[in-house]
């Protein structure tokens, strides 16, 4: 008996689908491939409409405001409350999705320090150029923001991230925030199962914040939380294109560092070094 082989429609080899895409990655588990992919031609984020880029397609045009944080690892004490406020304001229950994450660590010379990440909102961001749909953005005032709705889970964020800032969603928590209210009350909803999460600077403060005449950085309602948290004053957070904030006062007075500077990302998080201990 002859066995009939069944015919199937050859398709344009030229067009890959959003599922031939993630099938591959998937498969290969390779950033190279991924970020081949999706920075050019039709899926490329200089593709999508309705978000606004510069022309080289790094993120939108400085506007009036350039938020900027300080993170001071001298002052530092390692009580985690800004981590905590994190979670409680941004309603991330579980402590494997923290947004803001934080570590004992120790450098060269024997000086033990407690480490703090948040996002740290590059302007050359590279997890925007290779978002497929637009999902993740840079504004005008500098922060990396995300749409969740229009996220579809691809991960190409996350891979393309070099300072592991973002979290994906494997499902919807229906968890209990165990730093709610203590910490906070939710001020943002709980994000969907399938997106990515990461630290936003509390955008929903800084946008109601200026709404209302107030001013990040100085004013608490229109800060993020983090910054309100720290007992001890070891994070500043203000806008760098006003030489009077605080913030660019302290960088005028103080030496600072930015994580990974060769990368070339030009992040917004600025560290202050631990104080070195004598030989």
């Amino acid at each position: 008996m002859t066995k009939k082989i069944k015919k199937t429609k050859k398709s344009n080899p030229s067009i890959l689908s959003r599922r031939d895409i993630l099938r591959i990655a998937g498969a290969t588990g390779t950033a190279a491939l991924i970020t081949g992919l999706v920075t050019s031609g039709p899926l490329s984020p200089d593709a999508v409409e309705g978000i606004k880029r510069d022309s080289n397609g790094h993120g939108a045009e400085l506007g009036e405001h350039l938020w900027n944080m300080v993170i001071d690892l001298e002052k530092c004490i390692g009580c985690q409350y800004c981590i905590w406020a994190c979670q409680a304001i941004n309603d991330v229950p579980e402590d494997k999705m923290r947004w803001n994450v934080g570590f004992p660590e120790r450098t060269e010379n024997g000086t033990d320090f407690f480490m703090t990440r948040p996002c740290l909102h590059c302007q050359d961001a590279p997890c925007v150029k290779v978002c497929p749909v637009g999902a993740t953005w840079i504004r005008e005032d500098g922060i990396v923001a995300m749409d969740y709705d229009r996220c579809i889970g691809c991960r190409y964020c996350q891979v393309a991230c070099p300072y592991d800032a973002r979290r994906f969603n494997w499902k919807v928590s229906e968890e209990e925030n165990p730093y709610q209210p203590t910490w906070g009350s939710a001020e943002v909803e709980r994000r969907s199962r399938g997106v990515i999460e990461k630290c936003t600077f509390c955008v929903h403060r800084i946008d109601r914040g200026l709404q209302q005449g107030l001013m990040p950085g100085i004013d608490q309602a229109a800060t993020p939380a983090c910054v309100n948290a720290c007992p001890v004053g070891a994070r500043i957070f203000g806008d760098v294109n006003n030489p009077e904030s605080p913030i660019s006062v302290y960088l005028k007075q103080n030496d600072t560092f930015r994580i990974r500077e060769d990368f070339g990302t030009e992040p917004k998080v600025h560290y202050v070094r631990p104080e070195t201990k004598e030989a």
